[in-house]
């Protein structure tokens, strides 16, 4: 039996959401990279999420979500204003709880296909991101490139459910840039379960211009994590206020690090745009 999907997407940041209530998802690594494959019988996705019936009271759902690598990774930030969204478009309410291997989600409707998620307190210390040695996060020990002139250096380190390393620079940087540098600080051994590597320019205290390379997905066009990260390290380095804009060239999400609660804000928009059917495939209990 083929299993029906739902294309989403996040600022250009795009999904293929599997809602499991009805039919069975326990996919292998290799199903996730023929489903994420751009092209050449693939969906064509930067994540694939499923929703599957909750796990725990008080939860709408339990979300797993998946890298184009084929990796299980603990959140997903744009992916998880999209599970909002279906959430609460199925249920008729305006406000959602899920949870995930990160811990528990929740959302809110904050206008016409606009929601705002709380993505939990971020994890600091060395042990949460996770960092292979002991470091202070706000400030760690790794460059990139010659020791008398990095290309860039002492970033800081923050877990939204999954790890995050941030690089301030002068001026935004360009693909290339972000892409070789990335590629090179992902799999560091100083990140035991690899990195998501934002290179990020404060444009004033209450904006920020973001570039991400994802662990597992390479170079996408925004990564909500990523915003939720770089705003929480420019508030720790002093560079912004407690809200600011995050801005990717598909756009922007607006990020909290709320002082009372130490919980992570972000909101921004989701786009459903189509459905279909995944093939059969050996690899997925249909």
């Amino acid at each position: 039996m083929s299993r029906t999907f739902l294309k989403m997407n996040g600022l250009g940041n795009d999904f293929v959401v599997i809602e499991t209530q009805t039919q069975s998802f326990e996919p292998t690594p290799e199903e996730i990279r023929k489903i994420a494959k751009r092209g050449e019988g693939g969906v064509g996705c930067d994540q694939v999420i499923a929703i599957d019936p909750p796990r725990a009271e008080g939860a709408s759902a339990y979300v797993r979500f998946w890298n184009s690598d084929g990796d299980e990774i603990g959140a997903c930030g744009n992916g998880t204003r999209c599970v909002a969204w279906l959430l609460m478009q199925s249920s008729g309410k305006d406000a959602v709880s899920f949870d995930t291997e990160g811990g528990r989600l929740s959302g809110v409707m904050a206008g016409e296909n606009l929601v705002t998620v709380d993505m939990g307190q971020p994890g600091l210390d060395w042990t949460q991101i996770p960092l292979s040695e002991e470091m202070n996060t706000e400030r760690v020990e790794l460059q990139v490139g010659p020791i008398d002139a990095p290309l860039v250096h002492t970033p800081v380190c923050v877990s939204m459910g999954n790890p995050h390393v941030v690089f301030f620079v002068d001026a935004p940087v360009t693909d290339e840039f972000a892409t070789k540098t990335g590629s090179l600080v992902e799999h560091h051994p100083l990140f035991p379960e690899g990195v998501n590597v934002g290179f990020a320019h404060v444009q004033s205290r209450d904006h920020i211009r973001l570039k991400v390379w994802e662990r597992g997905a390479g170079l996408t066009a925004a990564c909500g994590t990523g915003a939720c990260a770089a705003q929480v390290a420019a508030v720790r380095r002093g560079l912004t206020d407690r809200k600011a804009r995050v801005e990717f060239e598909s756009g922007s999400l607006v990020i909290e690090w709320r002082e009372r609660d130490g919980h992570v804000i972000m909101t921004g928009p989701v786009s459903m745009d189509f459905a279909g059917k995944l093939p059969d495939s050996e690899g997925v209990a249909a």
